[in-house]
């Protein structure tokens, strides 16, 4: 395991896309993936039960659709004096029935032993984004896809595989502390306005020049903001949090889903206003928040 890289939070994954059969196999009784030598090689021969977060995404979700079940990985031939057909059983699950023909399946053994099984719409952003976060192609009608040992240069987490990792239901701890007397000095114990905290992560890099390499500065600005503010929220919501909530259940939900809010605006905030530096210092004619076709 090597910090800053995937293999800090999975020692393998494997993926393929759902066949028509897979895909109404996940509405019946069989409940089963074929253990092809992918799976092998992720799962060994031994007989095991896993725990699992099971996780349905798609691009026109708001949330995702999540549930708990285990796994049975075993060998249905077991006794068979040659042949072995291993098989990974798993249950019906809220998310198992969103699954259609093409989608994406994901089973990632995490380094606790347990299994997160992520599908993901077929054709849509999320699979994309998936698919270059493990770099790995996948083909129709072929096999697992496994990779083990995530610890290429591609697979160093920077802003994109973060963002990408929080929204497959892993969250990632990214927090500078030497930053928070900077922060408080300047704005407090409070969240400022995204534009002033956008200027201020800028000002932490004084030696990027945007014009000479802008898509380069515009990843590192927002991969410099996203962890200064998760620095100011992880203080703030400490200090909350110890004040507690006194049984009030609404209270904590409420603020649970204003911290969620929260930082999904602000990224796209936070973007605008990089971006805005970028075509200031081209020269380019740009407009924020217009009202284009369809009064969109």
């Amino acid at each position: 395991m090597k910090a800053g890289y995937l293999s800090e939070f999975f020692t393998g994954v494997s993926i393929k896309r759902l066949s028509a059969v897979e895909a109404d196999a996940a509405r019946s009784n069989q409940h089963e993936f074929n253990g092809d030598k992918g799976l092998k090689t992720l799962f060994g021969p031994e007989k095991q039960e896993y725990d699992g977060l099971f996780i349905y995404l798609g691009d026109n979700d708001d949330e995702p659709v999540v549930a708990d079940g285990s796994l049975t990985w075993y060998d249905a031939r077991e006794r068979h004096p040659t042949r072995s057909e291993y098989r990974l059983y798993f249950p019906t699950t809220t998310v198992s029935l969103c699954a259609a023909e093409g989608d994406l399946l994901v089973i990632g053994m995490r380094p606790d032993r347990t299994i997160l099984v992520l599908i993901v719409q077929g054709e849509s952003t999320i699979a994309n984004q998936v698919l270059w976060l493990f770099s790995v192609n996948v083909e129709e009608d072929q096999g697992f896809s496994t990779r083990e040992e995530l610890e290429t240069e591609q697979d160093r987490i920077g802003f994109a595989a973060r963002f990408i990792l929080e929204q497959i239901g892993v969250p990632i701890e990214s927090t500078e502390d030497t930053f928070l007397d900077k922060i408080l000095e300047r704005f407090g114990p409070k969240f400022p306005s995204t534009y002033d905290f956008s200027s201020f992560a800028r000002s932490t890099l004084p030696d990027i020049n945007p014009k000479e390499h802008p898509d380069s500065t515009v990843m590192a600005w927002m991969e410099r903001e996203e962890i200064l503010f998760r620095t100011l929220e992880k203080h703030i919501i400490g200090d909350r949090l110890t004040q507690g909530f006194g049984g009030d259940i609404d209270g904590f939900l409420s603020f649970s889903l204003s911290v969620q809010n929260r930082r999904k605006s602000r990224v796209g905030f936070a973007l605008e206003n990089h971006m805005e530096v970028i075509f200031t210092a081209f020269g380019l004619k740009y407009a924020r928040t217009k009202i284009t076709e369809g009064r969109s």
